[in-house]
């Protein structure tokens, strides 16, 4: 999905990740697949500031689409605790509890992100996804699948929780998903170059830069940067019900009121 672009493949569908999973031609970075591990988009360490920032190490994290990423991984052996990692596929689910049976700190479940009602109400701290969001907006039931899986992320969350997305999706086309009716956030807006911009840049061993925009209240900047192709890196707080009732009172309907 370089560049956000959606192809012919129902990115929704468990055959399609089971085959690619399964396939032992597809054992390249560029596809992920044959019982390699791969991390799309970016890796632990580039991302580790901004979790370390935001995210305690005792926190409950659901990670979203798991697939083969070894973002999990360095989590865990960077001291977080609890990470739970659902994926569609049945095939990267077995390959992942396999390469990480002895590390206790991850668990591996196959699930359908468009509904996780094994979980119970406010069952996490953080739900981290990368590419996950962009994967269900290129599946055959777009964008319903989408906001499905939204609704469910919120449901998940703690109050205060945070639902950190990692996506190709430039504010105009994600911020007004994200605050589809039923959720209610206060987001922090970030961008990232890709890694591959990185080493084209640095001649050598990526430097990850990061820098936070600004949301305003008239809404998402219309900004996309072009080159360098960039990540965008959203912090989504889950308001509590009281912040929610307050940010939908308009200022003057209070003033006319008094």
């Amino acid at each position: 999905m370089a560049g956000g672009e959606c192809k012919s493949n129902d990115y929704g569908a468990a055959a399609y990740w089971d085959a690619r999973y399964s396939s032992s031609s597809a054992g390249s970075p560029a596809s992920g697949g044959g019982g390699e591990f791969f991390d799309w988009y970016q890796t632990y360490s580039a991302l580790r500031p901004l979790l370390r920032a935001c995210l305690p190490a005792s926190s409950r994290v659901l990670m979203l689409g798991c697939g083969n990423s070894l973002l999990s991984e360095g989590m865990a052996k960077d001291g977080y605790e609890d990470i739970v990692n659902i994926d569609i596929s049945s095939v990267v689910i077995e390959q992942m509890r396999e390469k990480h049976k002895e590390i206790p700190q991850l668990t591996y479940m196959q699930m359908d992100v468009r509904d996780m009602s094994f979980f119970g109400d406010e069952s996490f701290d953080c739900v981290l996804d990368k590419g996950t969001l962009d994967a269900m907006m290129c599946a055959d039931d777009a964008p319903d699948g989408a906001s499905k899986m939204l609704a469910e992320v919120a449901r998940l969350l703690r109050p205060r929780g945070i639902y950190l997305l990692v996506t190709y999706g430039a504010p105009k086309e994600r911020v007004p998903l994200l605050n589809q009716a039923g959720c209610s956030w206060s987001i922090a807006l970030y961008i990232m170059p890709t890694p591959g911009y990185q080493l084209k840049m640095s001649k050598g061993a990526p430097q990850p830069t990061m820098e936070e925009l600004a949301l305003t209240e008239d809404g998402p900047p219309d900004y996309v940067l072009k080159d360098p192709d960039s990540h965008f890196i959203y912090v989504c707080h889950k308001l509590a019900v009281e912040e929610a009732n307050c940010r939908d009172i308009d200022p003057e309907e209070t003033a006319n009121a008094n």
